[in-house]
């Protein structure tokens, strides 16, 4: 084991603790997932719950880890590693290893290595109890005397198997995870497996610009191996290489799930609900579909759980965005404007299946209620085994952007005409369009909006270009006049003379009778849920 009692980097162990320290191999590692998968699942070990409820979420806010303590605080490579303390939030214990070529050696919890008050709980907590995750921070060096720098995290690793990055913007927003097991699966809970293991593998040397580590997945329906190459590029690139084994049958399996926040945007919110225009990490999924199609589906925020699928066959990527970077759209200071967007790039043969976009009502903007994932046509049985490759890209954008022109905003309205009656259960459509395609247009000349709906009857359908000067930017308007409360599939793509100029925009509208209960809102009571 390694005492984090000085600086670690490799070769830095406690010269008693040699002994324990063992061999490790990625396809060793696969091969221990394989056959743990064929015996019970064991519930973790946790440390005394009454100790870790004393550590709420103000006593667990105090509790630092020293960064002089730092994995790699002296190199190699410049990305010291900072470890995260368990609490009532996190109570799953994470072992943490580095490695020494194909040595692994464990590095041990201490109170001692984090900075806490003198009456915090965790000086009570025993010594080698783990960690409940880590960060990568960036090395920027502002006293080398002391070791000190600006603690500017660029990924993390916090809870079950969830973990996040930076992007090119400098800000957190949306969550990764490895898996997700049963999520909106009517009549079964979901699951939550834990990373219980990580392994980190010093960088090369003192410029590299990447990390690889490695981690055990482990949960009541399945065991994991997964290998993660971290790379600091203008964003932060993940490349993912993993092998999963299930215990049991699984009714939903999403593979590289990506898990963010919508309360409300430009389209629709409540009356007065919230002081600012919009809130929100991401405003939209992104695909690219395996016959090359382009998709914009703007979030909502639904009045009950709603699950789309979008099928597919070998997809070119998906992701949630956050398209909207104007600051006077959301006049907050926690920077909505720099979440970062994360886009999924399969590598390899994933098949048949579809791209699954999971919406919950919420009301509030502390509740992640998005989830996308990749879900396999085939059945998630027990003794499956699945080995995926994918590529996480969190930037400001796609990495691979359409030359297509594509969708800035959605916007709902009360339907008709100014100056004259407005028709019952009618409303007003407006979707703004901007890109190359339309700015080579003749004056003269009108994108045709091709327009369809599940339900329901059109009307007022054109197209203008938007009067504020900015070439290529064009809207198309139209009217729907719909009964009942069920969702309407829709689908709009600008076009001339055959040929797509803009990506195709989806939406799902959930009809509304008054800006009161625009979004979030549960149906009356007299009148019952949507059907």
């Amino acid at each position: 084991m390694i005492a984090l009692l000085t600086p670690l980097s490799r070769g830095a162990l406690a010269a008693d603790d040699a002994e324990q320290a063992s061999a490790f191999s990625f396809e060793h590692l696969i091969e221990q997932a394989q056959a743990d998968a064929l015996k019970p699942y064991v519930y973790p070990n946790h440390a005394s719950a009454a100790l870790l409820a004393k550590l709420d979420y103000s006593a667990h806010g105090q509790i630092h880890f020293k960064p002089e303590q730092a994995l790699f605080a002296k190199g190699p490579g410049p990305f010291p590693v900072t470890f995260f303390h368990l609490g009532s939030f996190f109570r799953t214990p994470v072992r943490m290893y580095v490695l020494d070529n194909t040595v692994a050696r464990e590095i041990v919890y201490d109170p001692a290595h984090f900075d806490m008050p003198a009456d915090s709980p965790a000086h009570d907590l025993p010594r080698n109890s783990g960690f409940a995750g880590f960060r990568i921070q960036e090395s920027r060096l502002g006293n080398q005397a002391n070791l000190a720098w600006e603690r500017n995290d660029w990924v993390a690793f916090l809870g079950a198997s969830y973990f996040r990055a930076i992007g090119e913007l400098y800000q957190y927003g949306l969550s990764a995870r490895a898996i997700a097991l049963d999520v909106a699966q009517a009549g079964k809970a979901e699951e939550f497996p834990d990373f219980t293991h990580i392994w980190f593998e010093p960088p090369k040397n003192e410029h590299a610009q990447s990390m690889t580590l490695y981690a055990r997945l482990d949960g009541p329906s399945l065991c994991g191996a997964y290998r993660f190459v971290i790379s600091r590029t203008h964003g932060v690139i993940m490349d993912v290489d993993c092998t999963v084994f299930l215990r049991h049958n699984v009714r939903r399996l999403g593979i590289a799930p990506v898990t963010s926040m919508f309360w409300f945007g430009e389209a629709a919110k409540r009356t007065a609900a919230d002081w600012r225009p919009e809130v929100h990490d991401s405003d939209g999924l992104a695909l690219w579909t395996g016959n090359g199609e382009r998709i914009w589906r703007p979030l909502n925020n639904p009045p009950r759980t709603i699950v789309s699928a979008f099928s597919d066959r070998q997809p070119k990527g998906f992701g949630l965005s956050q398209r909207d970077r104007n600051f006077d759209h959301y006049l907050d200071g926690v920077n909505y404007q720099r979440r970062p967007s994360l886009w999924v790039e399969p590598l390899g043969d994933w098949g048949e299946g579809s791209v699954q976009l999971m919406e919950n009502g919420t009301d509030d903007e502390i509740h992640d209620n998005i989830v996308a994932m990749w879900v396999p046509s085939a059945p998630a049985e027990a003794g499956n085994r699945y080995d995926l490759r994918y590529r996480l890209h969190w930037l400001a954008d796609e990495p691979y952007p359409s030359s297509l022109a594509r969708c800035l905003a959605t916007r709902l309205g009360k339907g008709g005409q100014p100056g004259r009656t407005r028709p019952a259960g009618t409303r007003k459509f407006v979707v703004e369009f901007q890109g190359a395609p339309l700015e080579k247009l003749a004056p003269s000349v009108k994108p045709e909006a091709v327009i369809s709906c599940s339900r329901g009857e059109l009307s007022l359908v054109f197209t203008e270009a938007v009067p504020n000067g900015v070439a290529g930017h064009w809207r198309a308007q139209f009217d729907l006049t719909v009964d009942g409360n069920d969702p309407v599939e829709m689908r709009l793509f600008l076009r001339l003379d055959g040929q797509p100029l803009s990506e195709t925009w989806l939406y799902q509208y959930h009809p509304f009778r008054s800006e009161s209960t625009a979004i979030g809102t549960p149906w009356p009571v007299d009148n019952g849920p949507p059907t």
